[in-house]
């Protein structure tokens, strides 16, 4: 899964890992115990934070790799555009971000020439703005709420405009984009819709990598 904060990607990895009967492997947020310090202070955390979430995330792709089929609810590859939007906004030095990336690149390079370590299908989210804010007021986690620090508005909203930016640029795996302010997870009906749109894509791409049948009559 891929998307910005709020968008429902662990909503909807957990449905997609009980219907297609895979393992679900989560984002380390509940048990972070930096986040809560970084929105309080974001300048003196991002960089411990960045370092946190990349080392997390390799350890969920390489803990992954144990189970034929899984859903991540979290990709490694929308990473950088945390460390990015820290960086512009002067929570992170050059030298911490330079840091960052070349620790990037090397996991990069070591998924890149691993077996089953790039996935099958990244499951993409998009919603708009206002559906994000809903969704996280509605979560309740005291430290991403608007109305306890209003700095956080313009932080979402530079977020949601770099998401849209990288989402047209991303080339490193088949998508599966979901307007997910489209569809209500919990109802039954579109349920089925969209699990109908995951399936019939993951079919596709399984197609495609099936050798032809065709038969050349020899002459």
């Amino acid at each position: 899964m891929a998307g910005m904060i709020g968008t429902g990607k662990s909503t909807y990895a957990e449905f997609l890992s009980e219907q297609l009967g895979s393992s679900i492997f989560y984002e380390s947020v509940v048990d972070n115990p930096i986040l809560p310090d970084y929105y309080k202070n974001p300048k003196r955390w991002a960089f411990p934070l960045q370092i946190y979430f990349l080392n997390t995330r390799f350890k969920t792709i390489r803990e992954a790799r144990t189970s034929p089929d899984n859903v991540l609810d979290r990709s490694l590859y929308e990473d950088l555009i945390f460390a990015e939007l820290n960086f512009d906004s002067g929570n992170m030095t050059q030298l911490e971000f330079d840091t960052y990336k070349d620790l990037l690149d090397t996991m990069m390079n070591e998924i890149d020439k691993t077996p089953k370590s790039r996935p099958d299908l990244l499951v993409y989210l998009d919603s708009d703005f206002d559906t994000v804010l809903n969704r996280i007021r509605q979560r309740g986690r005291s430290y991403e709420q608007v109305e306890e620090n209003p700095e956080l508005f313009a932080y979402y909203k530079t977020l949601h405009a770099k998401y849209k930016e990288w989402i047209k640029a991303y080339d490193k795996t088949p998508v599966l984009l979901i307007e997910s302010d489209q569809y209500n997870i919990f109802d039954k009906d579109d349920q089925k819709k969209i699990l109908t749109l995951v399936k019939n894509e993951l079919a596709r791409l399984h197609s495609l990598k099936q050798p032809s049948l065709l038969m050349h009559e020899s002459r």
